[in-house]
């Protein structure tokens, strides 16, 4: 597709969905004629269709001591399936512009097919055969594999990596949220081509799915559709009770390594995104580190100070536990001081709470980004996805501004207390001259 073509397709998308009032009249609940649910939204702007799913489960459906299966299987299924090899699998989606992708995360695992109106039948079957008949061939499994440990090991000294895997570990500790998501050197080698299709046997199932569909399409189209992709798909997915779990607080981690930058990683427990008080903390977070150049954190530590390039927070929820979460990096000999101002920043936040200036800031801003979400079609089926998964509702687009605007100083402060208040889990990776490992009670 030209670029002319493509920004046809923004286009008409961002005016689909600009006006929240509009948004919500343009999603359409079908269910398939199979039984199988899904949102629509119809635009025969341009030829093309994005369809966007989840399955529950995600790296948390890996089998007990072999962490990565679902990373691994993410990165096959296009790799051969049915009677087409990874050879002729992949031409058949480069002769038609079809693209196909696969993600992991902790509790889901997601897919998505890109493709023009012309093409969409070979699409559908193509991910047909993706999600029913993966070969994992032991050549790509291979393959796969040493892609997969050459990243491993790279990033055994990579600060950013190391920082990362001790956070979790240590904020969930005997948890699948404590494990890494792609595996661990020792897991990797042990994965083999049962662990890979008992995967996709357990979690690729009709109960647990979740679909988004947008574009040249119509809803009978749609329902039809997805029934050739996923009405053979098992009935109900076998999946492990994953238990929730409230995360560990009150300890520094250092690790000493010799590199060039610090980094620091600090989190605490977050809100749920069906708590009342969400949309309060979401806008509070954007005041204190979650706006990239206009935070209280931003301010402080490369503003007035220069002590990092940047700093970020954000508010991350799953299905058993919820965290906020923030991270930079300085020099060795600045780390402790960045991590006093952090602390200070967050102190400040808890007991005062933002002003009525960057309430109003924060609120214009976060109201008036959202469009930038839906400006194209890909991101609109995400979107429809993430909407689901979170119960929202089907008109959360035309309630979503109002609900922001309806936050008060009041709220603000009081939520400020809620989620600055706890002791933090923090881990520093680098020469972090002068600070050492802490523990609280």
């Amino acid at each position: 597709m030209n670029m002319i073509a493509r920004a046809a397709v923004a286009a008409a998308l961002v005016l689909t969905f600009a006006a929240p009032a509009s948004a919500a009249s343009k999603i359409q609940e079908i269910t398939s004629p199979g039984g199988i649910k899904a949102w629509v939204v119809p635009d025969k702007t341009v030829p093309m269709v994005a369809i966007d799913f989840a399955f529950k489960g995600g790296a948390n459906a890996d089998p007990a001591g072999k962490p990565g299966v679902a990373n691994m299987v993410s990165s096959l299924l296009d790799e051969g399936a049915g009677d087409l090899d990874a050879r002729a699998f992949q031409e058949r989606m480069e002769e038609k512009a079809i693209q196909i992708g696969f993600t992991v995360a902790r509790d889901h695992f997601r897919g998505s097919l890109h493709s023009l109106s012309m093409n969409l039948d070979e699409g559908v079957e193509l991910m047909r055969l993706a999600l029913t008949a993966p070969r994992f061939d032991a050549e790509q499994i291979e393959t796969i594999r040493a892609q997969v440990l050459s990243n491993l090991r790279r990033n055994i000294t990579n600060p950013n990596d190391i920082a990362g895997k001790r956070w979790w570990a240590a904020a969930f500790p005997n948890h699948p949220y404590g494990v890494p998501s792609a595996g661990t050197a020792e897991s990797i080698p042990a994965i083999t081509a049962d662990d890979l299709k008992a995967y996709v046997r357990n979690v690729f199932a009709r109960d647990t799915l979740t679909i988004g569909i947008v574009g040249d399409i119509t809803p009978e189209a749609a329902g039809k559709l997805i029934d050739r992709i996923f009405g053979v798909l098992p009935a109900k997915a076998t999946l492990a009770a994953v238990p929730d779990v409230k995360m560990t607080v009150g300890e520094r981690i250092v690790v000493d390594l010799d590199v060039p930058q610090t980094v620091i990683n600090y989190g605490a427990p977050g809100l749920a995104r069906s708590d009342p008080d969400f949309f309060a903390a979401y806008v509070v977070n954007h005041i204190y580190g979650g706006g990239s150049m206009s935070s209280r954190l931003y301010e402080e530590v490369r503003e007035k100070r220069g002590l990092a390039y940047s700093i970020r927070t954000s508010l991350y929820w799953m299905e058993h536990a919820n965290t906020l979460t923030g991270g930079t990096a300085t020099r060795g000999d600045r780390a402790g001081e960045t991590l006093s101002i952090i602390e200070a920043e967050t102190k400040r936040m808890a007991e005062q709470g933002p002003t009525q200036e960057e309430l109003d800031k924060a609120k214009a801003f976060l109201k008036g980004s959202y469009a930038l979400g839906f400006d194209t079609s890909a991101k609109i089926a995400g979107q429809l996805v993430q909407i689901q998964l979170d119960k929202l509702g089907i008109d959360y687009p035309e309630r979503r501004n109002a609900m922001i605007d309806a936050i008060t100083l009041a709220d603000a402060g009081r939520v400020s207390k809620r989620l600055f208040a706890s002791p933090t889990l923090t881990v520093v990776v680098g020469r972090a001259q002068g600070l050492t490992k802490t523990k609280t009670n």
